[in-house]
């Protein structure tokens, strides 16, 4: 029988873990009863990781770990990945609007000969801004990274324990699930899901995090905005080199004298701010460049409901 590994990043979801540890047995044990639940709590301040322990205590297949600060979710899903143990992984979110009664439906897939089978969300629950934001971003980081990213896709997914080893080779410090699983290439599948609304709670996800998260992984995965930047520059002394050409060629001809100090005061201006905002995209890549340079650890353990020894990521 395949063992299964399930890896879900908690955080403020103390009212959600007890029904989605409920629903995930439900869901798993017709499949295999060799499970195992790995819940990754990332500081959020409230009683999840008592709820984590109590679970863990009293079913040795949920294993639980608890970082020393808030890494954020994508950091999660990376600690649950270098735990799980399964011949097939299911990361999923905790909230439960990811269903785990989906997951037979995606393991069943996967025995179609894929190695990993993404859930796409019907339906989706979540506010009009939301979805919006959602679909401005995928389009957006599609066009930056030359790659095409499918908005109606999330965490939600299984995956062979083969693309579960490749991806703990992957260490750099800006960090995108879905980017890093589509970066691999594994032979891929989708299958339609029901989107259920939150058990309980709103989305922790602020504006202000979605335009961090945007950032990042346009700048993780792409290149494309410094390129962007040299032509946009090579335009612009296009642009100037033929004003001036069309200013002298006036002047030579009609000895129309050269005004417009308002105008030549504006576009000094302009191209100021062009040229410091490209700069400022140098900066962003140099900087992160500099995080990576430094080989921190992507997380800390603080606390682990089993023994959680470092090892090879390649194991």
């Amino acid at each position: 029988m395949p063992r299964i590994s399930v890896v879900t990043p908690v955080y403020k979801a103390e009212g959600c873990l007890e029904e989605l540890y409920r629903r995930l047995v439900a869901a798993l044990e017709p499949i295999t009863a060799d499970f195992e639940i790995v819940m990754v709590e990332d500081c959020g301040g409230d009683r999840s990781w008592d709820i984590i322990r109590r679970l863990a205590a009293a079913d040795p297949r949920v294993r639980g770990l608890q970082f020393s600060r808030n890494f954020g979710q994508h950091y999660g899903i990376t600690a649950g990945l270098d735990v799980a143990e399964g011949d097939w992984v299911v990361v999923m979110d905790c909230d439960l609007q990811d269903r785990p009664e989906e997951i037979p439906a995606l393991y069943a897939k996967a025995q179609e000969g894929y190695d990993v089978v993404l859930a796409r969300r019907g339906g989706r629950t979540d506010g009009a801004l939301k979805r919006f934001s959602s679909w401005c971003f995928y389009r957006l980081l599609s066009w930056l990274a030359d790659t095409e990213y499918d908005a109606a896709t999330g965490n939600f997914r299984i995956m062979s324990r083969k693309v579960a080893l490749a991806s703990r080779q992957m260490r750099e410090q800006l960090r995108f699930f879905g980017g890093l699983v589509n970066w691999m290439g594994f032979p891929t599948a989708s299958i339609e899901v029901s989107h259920a609304a939150r058990h309980e709670g709103r989305s922790t996800y602020t504006f202000a995090k979605l335009w961090r998260l945007a950032t990042d992984t346009i700048i993780a995965y792409s290149d494309k905005p410094l390129r962007l930047a040299v032509r946009f520059g090579f335009v612009m002394s296009l642009l100037a080199f033929a004003a001036g050409l069309f200013i002298l060629v006036r002047a030579a001809l009609y000895g129309s004298p050269v005004v417009g100090w308002p105008s030549l005061f504006v576009s000094v201006y302009f191209i100021g701010g062009i040229i410091i905002s490209i700069l400022g995209v140098l900066g962003i890549y140099l900087g992160k460049t500099f995080d990576e340079a430094k080989k921190r650890p992507l997380y800390i353990v603080m606390n682990a409901t089993f023994d959680h020894a470092p090892r090879d990521p390649a194991r």
